[in-house]
This record gives structure tokens, C-alpha cells and sequence, in this order.
């Protein structure tokens, strides 16, 4: 393997990183935005907007697990819809619900291990 081939590998492990915690970060700031009950329109679409756009800035990466996915397609829709909104009130409970959702698609990946489950007698 040449080095270059694993500087390029390694490049688009740093960017698909990137990507995801950017993508972590939006979610994580609009439901605390759609919790807090003083956010207003303009400060949403505010951050919002700033965040998206550092990560338009980053490479577009394979995302290879359904939550990131998942997330992924939730800030792309949320991107084209946020511009027509007249007033956050109308959009706080569907979007607060679309993230709860992806946190549960999250946090369902680390329940299914079933760790040492021969080794106590509990295996069918």
C-alpha cells in the first residue's frame, strides 16, 4: 500500500468524522432550540443556517450507519423548509418529535448487544 493511497484513506476518515459531528451537533442544538420556549424564529434560522453551512463546506461522505443517515436526511429537509416558516410555534412539536425519533434509532443500536449470555446459562 502506497502512502499515498493511506493519506487518502485517511483523509476521508477525518471528513466522514467531521461530517457526523457536525450532523450531531446541528440535531443536538435544534432540540434544545425547539425545547427552550424563548428561541425565536430568526435565532433558529440563524444557527441553523451557520451550521449547515460548515457542513456544505465539508466533503460529502459515505455514511454508513442508519442513525447518520437518518440524521443526515433530517437537516437536508430541514434545510428546505426552513426559509418558508412564519413562526416557530408552528414547527416546535413535529421537529421536536422527528429528533426524538432519531435519538431513538441511537440509542437502539447499543441495547442490542447481548453480552455474555452463554457464559450465565441464559442462551436458548
Amino acid at each position: 500500500m502506497s502512502w499515498q493511497s493511506l493519506v487518502t484513506k485517511q483523509l476521508i476518515k477525518y471528513n466522514r468524522q467531521k461530517s457526523i459531528n457536525l450532523l450531531e451537533k446541528i440535531t443536538k442544538n435544534m432540540f434544545k432550540m425547539f425545547r427552550d420556549e424563548q428561541t425565536t424564529t430568526t435565532q433558529l434560522i440563524k444557527k441553523f443556517t451557520s451550521l449547515k453551512k460548515k457542513l456544505d463546506q465539508c466533503w460529502d461522505t459515505a455514511l454508513y450507519s442508519e442513525y447518520h443517515r437518518a440524521t443526515k436526511q433530517y437537516v437536508d429537509s430541514l434545510s428546505s423548509t426552513i426559509e418558508a416558516w412564519c413562526h416557530i410555534e408552528e414547527m416546535r412539536q413535529p421537529h421536536m418529535t422527528r429528533l426524538n425519533r432519531l435519538q431513538k434509532i441511537k440509542n437502539a443500536s447499543s441495547y442490542k448487544k447481548e453480552k455474555h449470555t452463554k457464559s450465565f446459562g441464559f442462551s436458548d
